[in-house]
């Protein structure tokens, strides 16, 4: 279950509202008192992620499913989307163990969808959180957040004093829906963030000579055509662009992956790929012709699908 972008809910709506964390989406099946760790798309990360494994001795000796958010923190104690990084793409263990020490995750777990041979996902949201907090025993590398009962404004607020990315009000009357979007969840962010599809890029010079300069980008409209949303060449490291690269090499097509012209400016000179790699953005706005205005590099998303990535504006809506 995800949730659709909005604003705050009124109050006295009935609410219960969570800090929204940077990180990435992640299912954990506690079963025989062995752990497996699944992304949101359906793919094995359970070995990324040594630190976690414990967590199956914390649920009481109950098999359970839960969902959360594997999670980086920074030296400051705020989550850092840009220090996951080389956490969510690494399957080598030998750099996994060293992965561990320098850069540890936490599991922020906030569902339970089920608990030993019954399913809860059909409980209202409320009690499925104080279940939640019945079976799993809060440990060094995973927790139990805490929510606010109808109290959105006071959580956005706090948020922002956390530097975090915002908070998610959901109802507390709403069951859980397995693969949906639900309006039943609103995600409202202090800042504005989009999901892209890398259609391309372009070679960099001067100090990036030689290098990425800038990647293509793309979102999907309405009828489902991927559609140019303009260039990012902000907010890269040097080893995130030599990631890119390798990941991008492999990928190369004769011409452009996108639905519709793309600027001259920026076709010339372009290495078209073909559009399987998923990234994030923090941008100021969408312009009128329908590109992305000052944006900057978050990172990949290999826990999102191309087919996933739509345009969404502040107020929640898929924009025109």
């Amino acid at each position: 279950m995800t949730a659709q972008l909005g604003s705050l809910p009124e109050p006295g709506d009935d609410y219960g509202h969570e800090m929204k964390w940077d990180g990435v989406r992640v299912l954990a099946y506690v079963e025989s008192r062995g752990l497996r760790l699944m992304s949101r798309n359906g793919k094995d990360v359970t070995v990324a992620y040594p630190e976690v494994y414990p967590l199956a001795g914390a649920t009481g000796g109950h098999d359970c499913v839960l969902d959360g958010e594997i999670v980086a923190f920074d030296e400051a104690g705020r989550p850092s989307f840009g220090r996951l990084q080389p956490r969510m793409h690494q399957r080598n263990r030998d750099k996994i163990v060293q992965l561990v020490r320098l850069v540890p995750v936490t599991y922020l777990v906030f569902d339970i969808l089920h608990l030993d041979a019954s399913t809860s996902i059909g409980m209202p949201y409320v009690e499925r959180r104080r279940l939640l907090e019945e079976v799993v025993t809060p440990g060094a590398r995973w927790q139990v957040p805490g929510w606010f009962n109808d109290a959105g404004r006071t959580a956005l607020d706090m948020s922002r004093q956390m530097g975090l990315e915002g908070v998610v009000a959901k109802r507390l009357d709403s069951p859980y829906r397995p693969g949906r979007r639900s309006p039943d969840w609103t995600k409202v962010k202090n800042f504005a963030t989009q999901e892209v599809v890398i259609g391309g890029w372009k070679p960099g010079g001067g100090r990036r000579e030689g290098m990425i300069g800038s990647l293509l980008l793309g979102v999907h409209d309405e009828a489902g055509r991927l559609v140019f949303a303009g260039h990012v060449g902000t907010g890269f490291t040097e080893a995130a662009l030599r990631d890119l690269r390798e990941m991008l090499a492999p990928l190369g097509r004769p011409g452009s992956p996108f639905d519709g012209p793309v600027p001259r400016e920026h076709a010339r000179n372009a290495h078209w790929v073909e559009p399987r790699l998923v990234g994030e953005v923090q941008y100021g706005e969408w312009t009128g012709d329908g590109y992305l205005r000052h944006p900057s590099w978050r990172g990949l998303r290999p826990d999102k699908t191309p087919a996933e990535v739509v345009r969404e504006d502040r107020r929640g809506r898929h924009a025109d």
